[in-house]
């Protein structure tokens, strides 16, 4: 009898440690596929958001791009107030995206490419504070990574001069109206603004960083 507990005993000791060894497996199995559905968010400002969002949405691993306000001291402002200068906020476009496929210095390199940082409070003929180049960090990992590719690329000889892009930490997002978000999508060679402005960008993003497109794009 004492042989037949004791046996049952090591079979039970054999059965706990499968079952701890089989949670273990689907914890970490559960990890992995919690990180691979991970997103972050960056904030950036380079001139009208309908040229940074027609190239951003485009890239592998950005989940969306939304049209905004931020960096001012108006709450819930409108694209009227935001236009006459008043609110101090900049357009910009908030990119959730998939740091597993593509990481924040990555975007920040095609933010550097899809508008000239030398230019105070503008963009080509769009001028004003609205306009400025910025970039909006909501992590301190964030910062030191923005401050990093600013002087990396500053000091390049992609553009001739001092960068004018402010790196200030994210207050408040506020989405645009909902007429201004997917615009050169809806709109494309339809609108003047987007042949003549918009898309000049699209092609030069489409020379540089065509293997980091979407399927669809291609």
């Amino acid at each position: 009898m004492k042989q037949i507990l004791t046996f049952a005993a090591v079979l039970l000791l054999f059965q706990n440690c499968d079952s701890q060894q089989n949670n273990a497996e689907i914890k970490t199995n559960n990890q992995k596929e919690m990180d691979s559905n991970q997103l972050e968010t960056a904030v950036f400002g380079g001139g009208c958001y309908w040229c940074v969002e027609a190239v951003f949405d485009q890239l592998l691993g950005v989940e969306s791009v939304t049209n905004g306000y931020a960096g001012g001291h108006v709450p819930n402002p409108t694209y009227e107030e935001v236009s006459k200068g008043t609110t101090g906020h900049a357009e910009v476009i908030r990119v959730i995206f998939k740091p597993e496929i593509i990481s924040y210095s990555e975007l920040l390199e095609v933010f550097w490419t899809v508008h000239d940082p030398t230019q105070l409070n503008r963009q080509g003929n769009d001028v004003g504070e609205q306009y400025r180049s910025i970039i909006l960090y909501d992590s301190e990992e964030q910062k030191l990574i923005a401050q990093r590719s600013l002087k990396e690329f500053e000091a390049s000889d992609m553009y001739d001069g001092t960068f004018k892009t402010q790196i200030v930490p994210l207050d408040e997002f506020y989405n645009a109206e909902e007429y201004m978000q997917d615009y050169y999508e809806r709109t494309g060679d339809k609108n003047p603004y987007c042949t003549l402005v918009i898309k000049p960008k699209v092609d030069k993003f489409y020379q540089k960083f065509y293997d980091k497109l979407k399927p669809e794009y291609k």
